[in-house]
This record gives structure tokens, sequence and C-alpha cells, in this order.
């Protein structure tokens, strides 16, 4: 812990933003992983910190000293194998997961599948329709990136395995780097739709329009590009569940959304064209996406986004 204070006093020195921390002894650890989150923001306050721990090190303690840092958790989303079968628990991860939401956290969720005994397509399904109901910031899959092939199972076999892979490249894209995190449920409720289900259509949309798992080393990853297919797959969505009139309204909120996005975390500065007023856009009612289009009256205008003071920020053009 010295000579890792040492280092975090010599980065904040540096031009270094970010700093992900990997030591499992402090991770694992309520202890030392409290005594290293209250030493970061002594040595580190405007460095943005990045932690992959277990659930159960995240008590009520060290989610207030990570509510003063900017900081993002990472955090393992599994259950456990017993006598053969994959238990998980529910109740526990929405405990965590009120809690974080309550004090305002960045998270989100590491996931697996096949790796343990017991577990099956059908349950990975039901993992990832409650892990996306929590309201994660992302939702990451390391086997995606892991050379090490997962060996089939009895409940698992070598075309779940390639499914799932599929199934998972396709929720990191347009989850997580699509940042749509705000406007997802409310999407997946006026579409009738659960999250496993949408995540699996547009793994197929992927492959159609040769963007899929297959072909990831040549797929965008720039936000404003997945921005671009997410408005493509959901245009086809909302048309096929023959509510195309609602999809005016999804396209002004991912939009917005995404440009305000944009302007946080690239410094990107743009001017979009909106058919609602941005500030209803924004607010509570657009959540409701059925209710804001019968209920809203279109406003066309034309605005900047740019980095104000406590933020991003939009004004009239």
């Amino acid at each position: 812990m010295s000579s890792l204070e040492t280092q975090i006093e010599n980065l904040s020195k540096s031009e270094v933003d970010e700093f992900t921390l990997e030591d499992e002894n402090i991770l694992n650890h309520k202890g030392n992983l409290l005594k290293f989150i209250r030493m970061f923001s002594k040595k580190a306050p405007n460095i943005f910190l990045k932690l992959s721990v277990k659930p159960q090190v995240l008590d009520i303690d060290v989610l207030k000293a990570v509510s003063e840092i900017f900081c993002s958790l990472d955090i393992d989303f599994a259950g456990e194998s017993k006598n053969g079968s994959y238990l998980f628990d529910k109740k526990f991860y929405s405990s965590r997961a009120k809690t974080l939401n309550t004090l305002g956290l960045i998270f989100g969720f590491t996931m697996d599948f096949a790796v343990l005994p017991g577990d099956s397509v059908k349950l990975f399904r039901d993992r990832i329709d409650f892990a996306v109901s929590l309201y994660p910031n992302h939702i990451y899959f390391p086997q995606l990136f892991d050379e090490t092939k997962i060996k089939p199972t009895s409940t698992f076999s070598t075309q779940d395995i390639a499914m799932c892979a599929k199934l998972s490249y396709a929720i990191e894209i347009f989850y997580s780097y699509g940042r749509s995190v705000t406007w997802f449920i409310p999407v997946l409720n006026v579409l009738k739709m659960n999250a496993s289900k949408f995540f699996q259509d547009f793994s197929e949309w992927q492959k159609i329009n040769n963007c899929s798992f297959e072909t990831k080393d040549k797929n965008p990853t720039n936000h404003a590009e997945i921005e671009k297919m997410q408005l493509k797959f959901l245009k086809f969505k909302f048309d096929e569940k023959n509510k195309s009139e609602l999809f005016e309204v999804v396209s002004n909120i991912v939009r917005l959304n995404g440009a305000l996005s944009r302007c946080f975390g690239e410094s990107e500065e743009c001017e979009i064209a909106l058919s609602y007023n941005p500030e209803e856009l924004l607010g509570a009612g657009a959540m409701d996406i059925k209710k804001f289009f019968e209920n809203s009256i279109q406003e066309h205008s034309h605005i900047k986004i740019f980095m104000g003071e406590d933020g991003p920020n939009f004004k009239y053009c």
C-alpha cells in the first residue's frame, strides 16, 4: 500500500487521467479497499478510477467512499454452482443495485456464461433480463476477448456457446458502447419486449448487415457510428411492431442523449435538429414514450450542444 501510495502521488502530477486497479489483495478485501479509496481521494482526486470488484465487498462504507470520488465500478455478476445446479441470488444484487443507484454511482456488470456446472442458455438469458432491469451503465463479457475456448457441457452445447457469444457482443455494442442505459428500458416497455429477446434480434440484424461478432475487427467502435446503427435497428423494430408513429420520439431521445454523452465523454460539440422540446425530452415524462407521443406537441428546433461550467448543456440556434 505504501508503494502504491507513492505511485499514485506521482501519477497525480503527470498527465494521466485514468487509473485501473487490478490488485486482488485490495479489491477483494473490504478494509484494504476502503483504505485505498480514501488514499486515492486525497492523492489523486482528479483522476478517474476504475475498480473491478466482487459485490460482497460493496458495503455501505465502501460505497459512500466511492461516491466521493470520480469512479466506475465493474461488478462481478455471477452465481454459484451447488450439486450441479446454477444458483443466482437476485435479491442480493437487487439490494446492492438499489444502493448504487440511490448514491448516483457509475457501475456496470461483468458477466459470463457456460463457466459453472448447471448454467444454461435459459439461465443466461434470465441473467441478462435481470441485469438490465437494475440500470447498469454498462455490461461487459470478458470471454469475448479471452482466447481460451469455453468447453461445452451437458447443459451448454457448442452451438449454445457460439450463440451466447454473438448475443454478448450485441449487448456490448448496443447497450454498453451505445450508451443506451438512459432510454433502453422505456424502449423495451413500449415494444413489449424483454432485453434478451431484443438483443437476440439485434444480433441477427448485425449478421445481415455485416457488423456481427464474426466481423468485429472491422466494425465501427465510436459512439456516433454506433448510434446510427441503433437508430436503423430501432426504426426496423418499431415498423415491425406496427408502432412507426412512435419512432420520431425515440429518435429525438436517442440523438439528444447521445450528443450530450459525446460532449461529456469526447468534448464533442455539435448541432442537432429536434421535433420536440429538448427540455421535455430530457424530463421524466419522456420515459413513457407512448404517453409522451400522445400528450406532447411537436416543436421543431435546432440546438447546439456544448460544454458548460457545470457539464454538457444546450442552447437554441
